[in-house]
């Protein structure tokens, strides 16, 4: 008799992700070891599910298999319990095993500043164990939630994509559960009898997402029917499809758009003012990130803004955008500098 049903769907979830990482780690100047895999687990259902499936089938395969917990310190009893879930990783037999403290701070948010203290520990820790990926276990759930708080706050295509299955830094990052519901985690975990710790942040009525979970998706579920977690991911992925896409083109017309010899990077505004919109805007983005405008701080009324440079230019100054750079327009040309730099 095969393993519950829930089980298979998870291994075979994970399964296929170190098929992926196995071939990719094979391609010409790749190192021959047998190359280490870590999971990203909370002690939730979802990351407890992972780090089972990949316990399991990284022994049937040809790479190490470890695991990091991490501390955000929120929570009375935070370390003891990320040391409770350290012990439970290694039963499983993955090795290394790390718990992390991270310290949260408070720019942007409570959860965004949980969200970029936690990814910093799990980065350096896959730098300093010599990982070539980090399994993380957000499911089609996480994705569907993550596409409504994008629409609430009006973000844009690359936004509303929601979560890539391969992200970060030469595709560190890999979220095998994307196409699979929360329900399905929880039921392989129930069957392989794995205590799971929730975490009452995710019930708190104070944190955007909890509310996302725990109010407005059951109400659309509850008007629409329950296919609307799917059909949510689903436009994800079509919003996704569609970024790469215009993503593409800009990076193809911002090329086009430099003067040539400039050493500023000038951007000629005839060439832009051609572009459609949201390629002209991709264009403007990648430049003003590319002279030292933090990405995270760099908002789509702020490119709106310089856009208005090329669209509606009436001999205005310069357009100051966040960590101290500017768009200037002048003699046809649009510069993305310092502000501190001389003309």
């Amino acid at each position: 008799m095969g393993p519950h049903p829930a089980v298979a769907a998870i291994r075979l979830a994970v399964r296929r992700v170190l098929h992926d990482v196995l071939h990719d780690h094979a391609r010409p100047g790749a190192s021959q070891s047998r190359p280490l895999v870590l999971a990203a687990c909370s002690g939730g259902a979802d990351s407890m599910a992972l780090a089972s499936a990949l316990a399991f089938e990284a022994r049937k395969l040809p790479l190490r298999a470890g695991a990091v917990t991490v501390d955000h310190g929120l929570q009375s009893g935070s370390t003891a319990r990320a040391l409770d879930v350290a012990a439970r990783l290694r039963a499983f037999g993955l090795d290394p095993v790390e718990a992390l403290g991270v310290t949260v701070g408070r720019q942007g948010g409570p959860e965004a500043a949980a969200r970029e203290a936690r990814y910093a520990a799990l980065s350096a820790a896959s730098e300093s164990l010599g990982a070539v990926a980090v399994l993380l276990g957000h499911t089609r759930d996480d994705q569907a939630e993550t596409v409504l708080l994008g629409l609430a706050r009006g973000s844009g295509t690359r936004s509303l994509s929601g979560m890539a299955a391969v992200s970060g830094p030469g595709g560190r990052y890999r979220r095998p559960f994307l196409l699979l519901d929360r329900d399905t985690t929880r039921q392989a975990c129930l069957a392989q009898g794995i205590d799971v710790w929730e975490d009452p942040h995710n019930a708190d009525p104070s944190y955007t997402r909890a509310r996302v979970r725990h109010e407005a998706l059951p109400v659309l579920e509850k008007s629409l029917g329950r296919g609307v977690v799917a059909s949510l991911a689903r436009t994800a992925q079509l919003f996704r499809d569609d970024a790469d896409a215009l993503d593409q083109w800009a990076a193809a017309a911002g090329h086009e758009a430099r003067v040539a010899g400039d050493p500023d990077g000038a951007l000629e505004v005839a060439k832009l003012r051609a572009l459609p919109v949201a390629v002209r805007r991709r264009v403007l983005r990648a430049a003003a990130v590319g002279a030292g405008s933090p990405s995270g701080s760099l908002f789509a009324r702020h490119v709106e803004e310089t856009d208005r440079l090329i669209t509606d230019w009436r001999g205005q100054g310069p357009i100051n955008l966040p960590g101290g750079v500017e768009a200037r327009r002048g003699n046809g040309r649009l510069v993305f500098r310092r502000a501190t730099e001389a003309p």
